[in-house]
Parts: structure tokens; C-alpha cells; sequence
């Protein structure tokens, strides 16, 4: 084999190296359920629970949510964000139709949800030390525009 097709191969090795470590390295990657008893919501009702398969993609990262609602309706909700403050669609969430995200620090990060353009929800996200469950906290209005304050735990699985 020939010196310079040693270095290209090289070469092509240690970038996906470095791309695969820099998608591990984002927290959100994995598998994640919601811990009820821990979590609290007002005005409520808790849902009974959902699991959220998130997935690095591009610069950002893609969400599958699965769960069951309060009053035992199934719940799907896709999207797929980048880490740059900008608005992305969502499906599935009849509260808002965007998300965009920021990332704070290493360990936090902000959501604004919109509906129709508006902001209509604020989210953060703050990650255990361990890496093994995040606090979300979300504060706004819901379809009907009563106000609400849900703190969700979910635990990696």
C-alpha cells in the first residue's frame, strides 16, 4: 500500500473517530423515561408515563416521545433540533408547534415552544451530575390557555 493512501485512510479514520465521540459526548443521546412518582405537575393531571428515544443527528439531535396520557391516550411526538435558538417544527404536542433551543453550559439548556409563532412555553433542562437523569422544568400556557408549572424527571435507561 502506498504512503499517501496510508494517510488519506489515516486521516479518514480519526475524523469519524472525532465525529463519533463528539455524538456520544452529547447528553441527550439515549434512551429516557419519565420517573412520575418524582416528577410534579400543576395544575396536572400526570401523565402516566413516556419514554423519549433521542438521537444525534447533524449538529442537533432528533426526539421520539412514546407515552400515555392522563386520561390513557396514546401520545407520539416528534422533533428535531439544532442547538442554535432557532425555531424547528414539532409533532404531536398541541401546545406548540416549535421548539428552539439553546445550549446554556455543558450541563444546561433552554427551550422556548411557540404556537402560531408565539411563545407559548419555556423549558430548561438541567442534567444531573452523574448523567443519568434530567430535571425539566416547563412553564406556560396550555390549548387553553390556562397557566401550568410541570417539573419532569427522567432517568436514563
Amino acid at each position: 500500500m502506498r504512503k499517501g493512501t496510508l494517510v488519506v485512510m489515516s486521516a479518514v479514520i480519526l475524523v469519524w473517530t472525532l465525529a463519533t465521540v463528539a455524538m456520544a459526548a452529547d447528553p441527550h443521546v439515549g434512551t429516557w423515561k419519565l420517573n412520575v412518582a418524582k416528577s410534579k405537575f400543576n395544575p396536572g393531571p400526570a401523565p402516566k408515563g413516556f419514554t423519549v428515544i433521542i438521537q444525534a443527528q447533524d449538529d442537533g439531535v432528533k426526539y421520539v416521545l412514546n407515552g400515555t396520557e392522563a386520561d390513557g391516550k396514546a401520545m407520539h411526538q416528534e422533533w428535531a433540533v439544532k442547538y442554535d435558538g432557532k425555531d424547528y417544527p414539532i409533532t404531536g404536542d398541541p401546545t406548540s408547534d416549535t421548539y428552539a433551543f439553546r445550549k446554556v453550559d455543558a450541563k444546561t439548556y433552554d427551550v422556548v415552544g411557540k404556537k402560531g409563532g408565539k411563545a407559548v412555553v419555556k423549558i430548561r433542562e438541567v442534567f444531573s451530575t452523574d448523567g443519568r437523569s434530567i430535571t425539566v422544568t416547563e412553564e406556560g400556557k396550555n390549548e387553553k390557555g390556562e397557566g401550568f408549572k410541570n417539573v419532569f424527571i427522567v432517568e436514563k435507561q
